[in-house]
């Protein structure tokens, strides 16, 4: 898999996305056609492929402005960080959007291929961690 053109701007894994074409058949897919029938059937190919996020009604505005910069990913551009990938509560129990920054960051530390091979437990960590204090979120 191609991790660059799998991942967002924006640092969110696509390739991790239940709606990702490389899960259909998976259990997390099965689980989300059963819990939102309006979502069955629809498939992703990720946020660069697709030409956006098959979810939003509206263009990225994140996407439309590294673009426009001309970068590959918001770490590469010089207002990084900006407004565009400010963590919010709304939808963080859902929704992955709060690792933009750190997923960025671990890119632009490590390289797109070392990140990759650790999304996934940065995914289970940010949804499954218990908060502590100065350390890395513990999974039970």
């Amino acid at each position: 898999m191609d991790y660059s053109r799998q991942t967002a701007f924006c640092g969110i894994d696509c390739f991790h996305c239940e709606l990702h074409e490389a899960n259909a058949g998976t259990a997390a897919r099965r689980a989300v056609d059963e819990q939102a029938p309006q979502l069955a059937g629809i498939t992703c190919k990720g946020c660069r492929d697709q030409g956006g996020c098959v979810l939003s009604p509206t263009p990225c505005a994140t996407r439309q402005c590294a673009a426009a910069k001309g970068v590959s990913f918001c770490f590469e551009c010089a207002d990084f960080p900006c407004e565009r990938l400010n963590p919010t509560a709304d939808g963080a129990s859902r929704y992955p959007h709060n690792l933009k920054i750190f997923n960025l960051c671990r890119i632009q530390a490590v390289g797109i291929d070392a990140w990759s091979k650790e999304a996934a437990a940065i995914r289970t960590r940010y949804f499954k961690g218990a908060f502590r204090l100065g350390d890395t979120p513990s999974v039970e």
